[in-house]
């Protein structure tokens, strides 16, 4: 599943919870940001823009998103009008240009093959006297050398010496091997009146969307173990974990940004 970037600073909770509503939508959907622009009627950056949190879907958009993923349209329209009441575009929003999908960059194109040296031409005067032979000699054996040399660099450069390229084909190819997918559990225990998973001890560091870690599968094992489900403990902080650590910080009463920074880590190991 693509990791979604964090959103901009300054969104009210009620937008960040309509915002990770419609990421959920359309997880659950398994289609691709192109492909629900095309289901949907909506462009592509269109539906980037909505789901960055860098401008409100319409109506329309959302109602066919909810119809494309089978969802409680009564839900969505809730959370919409929550955010449509207090719609406000974040100040960062307008500097940057984050996106939902990876862009690929091209890669460049081959390099234009070096030109052949061309032999040096002599031209050999017409009638011209005979009284210096040794000097006409010299110049047609210095133009040959130059020719043969410059056709020997040529020759190198385009073509490598055939034992290098043998001994190059016949080396074997290192592949890297596949690392194995990071398993995480809850081993739950408690230490100065603290609680702790078992995957990562802090109490400060900031885990925000889009990151994966142990810090990330300590803090869905401690929502679990509050009641509040984060789906799987994978240690990716996708839009399920970012729900529940709204609900947890609503109901911790504390500041609602969806990123679990000291205050919330305090609320989880409380």
């Amino acid at each position: 599943m693509a990791r979604w970037k964090a959103l901009p600073e300054g969104l009210d909770p009620a937008v960040v919870r309509f915002v990770a509503e419609l990421r959920r939508l359309k997880d659950e959907t398994g289609l691709s940001v192109v492909q629900v622009a095309d289901r949907t009627g909506y462009s592509e950056a269109s539906w980037q823009r909505y789901f960055g949190g860098r401008t409100l879907a319409p109506r329309e958009a959302v109602e066919r998103l909810v119809e494309i993923a089978g969802a409680d349209g009564a839900t969505v329209a809730a959370l919409q009008d929550a955010a449509q009441q207090v719609w406000r575009p974040a100040a960062s929003a307008a500097a940057t240009d984050d996106t939902v999908a990876l862009e690929e960059v091209a890669p460049a194109g081959p390099e234009p093959a070096l030109p052949e040296s061309a032999p040096a031409v002599v031209s050999m005067p017409v009638g011209a006297s005979d009284a210096r032979p040794a000097l006409d000699t010299r110049t047609v054996l210095t133009a040959v050398v130059s020719a043969l040399v410059g056709a020997a660099v040529t020759l190198l450069l385009v073509q490598p010496w055939n034992g290098s390229t043998s001994a190059a084909a016949a080396a074997p190819v290192a592949r890297p091997t596949p690392k194995a997918p990071v398993s995480y559990h809850c081993a739950y225990r408690q230490t100065g009146g603290k609680w702790y998973a078992g995957n990562s001890a802090t109490n400060t560091d900031l885990v925000i969307d889009g990151e994966a870690g142990p810090e990330v599968a300590e803090v869905q094992c401690l929502l679990e173990h509050a009641g509040i489900s984060a789906g799987a403990v994978d240690g990716a902080f996708g839009p399920m974990t970012l729900h529940a650590v709204i609900l947890e910080q609503e109901a911790r009463h504390i500041d609602i940004d969806g990123q679990v920074g000291p205050q919330t880590w305090a609320a989880l190991r409380g």
